[in-house]
């Protein structure tokens, strides 16, 4: 109580979010009015799957498939807690079924089939069920004829819950995108932060053409492994998508603002 007897009310939680980049106080609202941008260094915060479908594809167009596939626990794996267990806190936190959401949109008007890992399950990485979602995506995408979006968003890279169940999707998905590119289609990866592990290492970096949002994180190992394991100290900048861009492994480095319509400038391009 104030001294005149008045409730003192604090500033409500969630109002502002601390930008990890630039350290700056920035008012929520503001930053999502922005696409999740910091307005003052740019840095582009993490964004859930459905709202990059919402940011990237028209209104109501998103047609998701493949709603039924469900991961397992084959391996009746334990670390801290069973596999199953783990599973279980993650979709009730996500409200999603595994890390990957897959099927049909219009992005200004252009069909595409579009997919998309979430960071926020599991660290986006992927799985038997990631693993096959993208691969009927890809496989629908040839019979529709129609270009192929993935935008990436792994730091957990092959999930080693599955084991090799996890690291045979790699080559599933990659011979997936071979028949995919061999009747003519066209891939676009979208590289966002983070994307690493096995996801880097196979259809991430497989695209007709790569597009990266600015600052992401992109590579196989990261940089306290690469020191722990051969006590390599990496230069500045290493594995952003500055450094990729650079060095001749993405195309393109597009805001996030900008991104829907390049994606709809490349496949006019592409198709004409």
């Amino acid at each position: 109580m104030t001294s005149a007897g008045r409730i003192k009310r604090g500033v409500p939680e969630g109002l502002w979010i601390r930008c990890p980049q630039c350290k700056g106080t920035i008012f929520r609202k503001e930053m999502e009015a922005r696409l999740s941008v910091c307005p003052d260094c740019r840095h582009h915060f993490y964004l859930p799957a459905r709202e990059r479908i919402k940011q990237l594809l028209d209104e109501g167009s998103f047609e998701e498939w493949f709603t039924q596939l469900r991961p397992k626990d084959p391996l009746g794996f334990t670390d801290r807690v069973l596999y199953s267990q783990r599973l279980e806190a993650e979709q009730a936190k996500t409200g999603m079924p595994d890390a990957a959401v897959v099927g049909r949109g219009y992005i200004r008007g252009r069909p595409v089939v579009f997919a998309v890992t979430d960071f926020a399950f599991m660290a986006g990485s992927m799985g038997s069920v990631v693993g096959e979602k993208l691969t009927r995506g890809a496989e629908e995408a040839t019979r529709l004829k129609l270009p192929l979006i993935i935008v990436s968003g792994s730091g957990g890279g092959a999930r080693m819950q599955e084991g090799i169940l996890s690291l045979m999707q790699m080559a599933k998905i990659s011979a997936a995108l071979a028949r995919y590119d061999q009747a003519g289609g066209l891939y676009l990866s979208i590289l966002t932060n983070p994307t690493m592990g096995g996801v880097a290492a196979s259809f991430a970096l497989q695209g007709d053409l790569t597009l990266a949002e600015p600052g992401a994180l992109v590579g196989f190992a990261g940089k306290r492994t690469i020191w722990n394991t051969v006590r390599l100290e990496l230069p500045d900048g290493f594995q952003t998508s500055e450094f990729l861009l650079k060095h001749g492994f993405v195309d393109r480095i597009v805001p996030r603002k900008d991104l829907r319509t390049e994606v709809a400038r490349i496949i006019d391009y592409c198709e004409h």
